[in-house]
């Protein structure tokens, strides 16, 4: 079974062609980093137009590299939501056309449970139940997955999700953007145990809160030279880190989970991706770093789950920009 996933929640455009949820037999990405680079951020207009000149070509080349015809598919997966309005609505629209002109079912996926089987996608059957750690530039959230569709939330963040920390902490040290490979590529040569930032921990929860280790950078720079930047990105990204980890690997322990699935952009990072396969007592899956940035190899992989339990979309499928999950 094949399904052609369609994702455009934010700044990047891409498709991906995934066979039975697991082979991925295309996927391919138009990143806009270098277009909001120079605005050190995401302009939300801007990239609903970057979204309309490049989702036909990005489909099509899909298609190609899969070396699959329209009547080779089985349906057709998109995020619906979370994400930029402007930018969601340019995918959904797509994906609508499409399904309906080739007669195929359509799937709306939240983004969100996307980046949960960016841990499919390359051959895997994670062992559920299982702790799924979503961090990204606008989420960090904590989720008991117990089957497919069936989720709980543990906790979320209460104010700047991780990514997010990453960009504004990046813009601080005048590090640039995007802020998370600017961060970890300052911190390999600062000494983490210079400055010991502080944790909130928010005792007796699973959620998460970096506001305040934000401002403490904000603080701390203010206070020290340019020389002391590299220390500050990597006591940073320790405390990030730091918090991240322990709370995962409790809410695991509390909940006798299988297996921990990491996912989102910030699972890219490598000291992330280290302390928590060092300090999980079970197994950790985290895919490929090129899989946990926004991909729509994850969006075709939960599509076809979706599908082989019957649930398809009606064609008044709407945007959801603030959705959750769980």
């Amino acid at each position: 079974m094949k399904i052609l996933g369609i994702e455009t929640s934010c700044d990047e455009t891409a498709a991906a062609v995934v066979q039975d949820g697991r082979k991925t037999l295309s996927s391919i990405i138009a990143s806009q980093v270098d277009i909001h680079s120079r605005f050190g951020g995401i302009v939300p207009e801007v990239a609903s137009r970057q979204h309309l000149l490049t989702i036909i070509p990005i489909i099509e080349q899909a298609m190609t590299q899969a070396q699959a015809k329209w009547s080779d598919l089985d349906g057709i997966a998109v995020t619906f939501g979370p994400g930029l309005a402007g930018s969601l609505l340019i995918g959904v629209n797509t994906a609508k056309a499409i399904a309906l002109s080739k007669d195929l079912p359509l799937l709306g996926i939240n983004h969100l449970e996307g980046h949960i089987y960016a841990n499919w996608v390359e051959g895997h059957t994670p062992d559920l139940p299982a702790i799924c750690l979503i961090v990204s530039g606008g989420h960090s959230d904590l989720i008991l997955m117990k089957g497919h569709g069936d989720y709980q939330l543990l906790g979320r963040t209460r104010d700047d999700a991780a990514g997010e920390a990453f960009d504004k902490v990046s813009r601080i040290l005048e590090l640039g953007y995007p802020g998370g490979p600017a961060i970890e590529k300052a911190a390999l040569s600062g000494n983490s145990a210079r400055f010991r930032l502080p944790r909130a921990w928010l005792k007796d929860t699973d959620d998460f809160s970096f506001s305040g280790l934000k401002t403490a950078v904000l603080h701390l720079a203010a206070e020290q030279d340019i020389a002391a930047t590299t220390d500050i990105a990597a006591s940073f990204q320790d405390a990030v880190v730091d918090v991240l980890v322990t709370k995962t690997v409790s809410a695991a322990k509390r909940l006798g989970a299988h297996q921990i699935l990491l996912c989102g952009g910030v699972a890219a990072n490598h000291l992330l991706r280290r302390m928590l396969a060092e300090r999980s007592p079970i197994p950790v899956l985290m895919p490929n770093p090129t899989l946990c940035t926004d991909n729509a190899a994850m969006i075709a992989s939960c599509g076809y789950f979706h599908f082989t339990t019957g649930e398809c979309s009606g064609w008044d499928l709407d945007i959801t920009p603030n959705i959750r999950l769980g």
